[in-house]
């Protein structure tokens, strides 16, 4: 890189860190740090373990995304220190070493410019996850195993703890649903791009003449509800049934009545859970479900009035998101950002950050359309 680059380079990397930190307003950010941090500290934080939960994961959260702008001030600094250096001392072997950092920096600089784009109302909250297998027989069933392996591998990547709620297991191999909670700040914001079909194109390991087969499964991406959320459920518009549950399990799962489906009759919406041990605590968890899908279905209705009212007819996300080719070749490729790869197993094993980048700037550029 020539001298002159260098003077281009950093001068667009002090431009890039200052746009973000103006949205995000470093002074808020700093205030809500040393709110956080007083409430962590109260003796009796532990008395609700659910808000001791909460509270402690934002903390996190946010003292993560201060320490990151940060740093990278600091990295800019530094760089820009050893630059100057290199030049007075004509040194060749500073300069390559500082024309390395400034493509990492710009890379950090990237991923943190796309959080600042969770700015949608329910995008700091957790999310609750439910694949369903589709079209394509036993394939598919296994394509919704595969989905779910993917997404709590992307999941652990980033040390978002993940909870199982539910599995429904297909009769030959693989899942007709699951569903689950991934526990993290903006887990909602960042993963509400996948939500949609996916399909799948590969030769089918269940066909004993070796065809190549075609198979979808759905992905639902919602918020998890708060108790400051304003969704009241009428127990006279619930239907409750128990069940035993199906599928593999240990100590009182499978020998009791514990599954609950809950069925909220006014919307026909339908929640099953089984994975807890007892009733109470699949109840539980079936109603922290309903409630989130039916604050999403309300936030819908709304978002729908408001695009009839401005006679918005922009085309909406389609039905098929992305594909995942194992054959003839290897690629996967979403549909919507054009962004694609060869690398179809590493997707799979939860390489998912480049799709995920793509999918918040792509859906950003539609908000501002």
């Amino acid at each position: 890189m020539a001298e002159t680059d260098f003077s281009t380079e950093l001068l667009h990397l002090r431009d890039t860190l200052r746009r973000i930190t103006e949205v995000t307003d470093i002074d808020t950010l700093e205030a809500e740090v040393a709110a956080l941090s007083e409430e962590a500290a109260a003796p009796n934080l532990w008395d609700d373990q659910a808000n001791a939960q909460r509270v402690t994961s934002r903390l996190s959260h946010k003292q993560s995304e201060l320490q990151r702008i940060q740093r990278l001030s600091g990295r800019i600094e530094d760089v820009e220190v050893m630059v100057e250096m290199a030049r007075e001392e004509d040194d060749a072997e500073t300069l390559a070493e500082a024309t390395a950092e400034v493509a990492s920096i710009r890379e950090a600089l990237k991923a943190l410019e796309v959080v600042t784009l969770l700015s949608g109302e329910y995008d700091e909250r957790e999310a609750v996850v439910t694949i369903r297998s589709g079209a394509g027989g036993v394939d598919a069933a296994d394509f919704a195993e595969m989905l779910l392996r993917m997404y709590t591998r992307y999941a652990e990547g980033r040390d978002w703890p993940v909870q199982i709620l539910d599995t429904s297991y297909a009769e030959e191999a693989g899942l007709k649903s699951a569903t689950f909670e991934i526990k993290a700040p903006y887990a909602y914001g960042t993963l509400s791009v996948e939500a949609g079909t996916h399909r799948l194109v590969r030769i089918s390991p269940f066909d004993n003449q070796g065809r190549r087969q075609t198979s979808f499964a759905a992905v639902e991406v919602i918020p998890l509800i708060e108790s400051s959320d304003s969704v009241d459920i009428d127990e006279n518009d619930l239907k409750v049934d128990v069940f035993r549950s199906s599928g593999p399990g240990g100590q009182s799962v499978n020998t009791t009545d514990s599954a609950v489906r809950l069925t909220h009759i006014p919307t026909g919406t339908v929640v099953s859970m089984q994975n807890e041990k007892s009733q109470i605590q699949n109840r539980a968890a079936a109603m922290r479900v309903l409630e989130s899908r039916l604050l999403l279905l309300k936030q819908a209705e709304e978002n729908a009035e408001k695009k009839a009212l401005a006679g918005d007819i922009k085309a909406s996300w389609g039905d098929q998101i992305r594909s995942y080719v194992l054959h003839p070749y290897q690629m996967v490729k979403d549909l919507r950002t054009e962004h694609e790869t060869g690398q179809a197993q590493a997707v799979l094993d939860g390489d998912l950050d480049g799709f995920i980048d793509a999918g918040i700037r792509w859906r950003a550029q539609g908000d501002e359309a």
